[in-house]
């Protein structure tokens, strides 16, 4: 965790990412969670970008098509090149119905999986703690669910792109549920559970199941590029319910704007099979924390992403056959 802070201090204070400028002409682009904050910026960026298509997954409809009028004002595109669709990430049938109304369409080129929560509470939602529940179960769901509308054009030579939002915070978790027999099993326990940590973990749970998902299903098997991006620490209101004298000082000299941290989205999103199962920030390839890069890395990656890959079986039978 010691060895974090001067890359992350580095980033606030020192990096911008660029902006990016390739185009999106033609290209139809998810973004869950858009209705606000990083997602909106990202979906204002790609619209800006020439995206022939924007869908906002988000579960405030009337925030949702705000959204979507405030970036087709800002940009100049047509309103009716953003749909707003219903998605619910504490619900796995309102994941399994945004999924089904995709098999509508003809292509999905860039997928942003921004949507996720920071509660500080024990919460249990659909059988597990909402922070996993949301971040970890149903994004991976989502990502699954997907695979059959991103695979439409593997034979055209394009190889779409699906990012999940991470953090940098992965690096900061104990993730003392690992030494436990089952790692699910021991998040859903609420006596053993460390709430100013959940996040965190939920976080390197995201990096490590990717992981190993993309090291079982490589990008040519897969037909699709899968990748974890950290905007870095910006204004958004993820964390809202934080509130101290301190914290807020902090957030008012480090942040960077939420279109600044919104372009690594944007970017992971544009990115190709050289990012495959890789974590990004500031817009480049970056390391892993050292619990899923140094000894017993690849183990665990493994483990988390075949028990991850149980619990998604439950949801919804046959599910993983789905990224064969």
């Amino acid at each position: 965790m010691f060895g974090y802070a001067p890359s992350f201090f580095y980033s606030q204070f020192l990096v911008t990412p660029p902006v990016p400028t390739t185009s999106c002409a033609g290209k139809t682009i998810i973004i869950t969670g858009a209705n606000t904050g990083l997602g909106r910026e990202a979906a204002r960026r790609y619209v800006q970008l020439g995206a022939s298509k924007l869908i906002i997954g988000c579960r405030n409809l009337d925030k949702g098509r705000d959204a979507a009028e405030d970036i087709a004002s800002s940009t100049g595109r047509d309103r009716s090149i953003i749909d707003v669709w219903p998605l619910d990430l504490t619900d796995y049938e309102s994941v399994k119905k945004f999924a089904d109304q995709t098999r509508e369409l003809d292509r999905i080129d860039i997928v942003i999986e921004n949507a996720g929560i920071h509660a500080t509470k024990f919460h249990e939602v659909a059988g597990n703690e909402s922070n996993i529940t949301v971040n970890v179960i149903s994004t991976f769901l989502l990502l699954c669910l997907l695979m059959p509308t991103l695979r439409k054009q593997k034979g055209n030579g394009i190889t779409p792109t699906l990012t999940i939002v991470s953090s940098s915070l992965h690096f900061t978790t104990p993730f003392l549920e690992k030494n436990e027999a089952n790692i699910f099993e021991a998040l859903r326990d609420e006596k053993k559970t460390n709430m100013g940590m959940r996040y965190q973990t939920s976080k390197l749970l995201e990096v490590l199941a990717l992981g190993g998902l993309a090291k079982q299903h490589p990008v040519e098997q897969l037909g699709v590029t899968i990748n974890t991006v950290n905007p870095g620490w910006c204004h958004s209101e993820l964390g809202r319910d934080m509130h101290s004298a301190l914290f807020d000082v902090a957030k008012k000299i480090m942040c960077r704007t939420t279109e600044v941290g919104s372009r690594n989205l944007v970017d992971a999103g544009l990115r190709g099979p050289e990012t495959h199962g890789k974590y990004l920030s500031d817009c480049q390839v970056e390391k892993r924390a050292p619990m899923v890069e140094g000894p017993g890395g690849d183990e665990l990656q493994d483990r988390v992403w075949k028990e991850l890959g149980v619990e998604l079986e439950k949801i919804e039978p046959g599910v993983l056959n789905l990224l064969r």
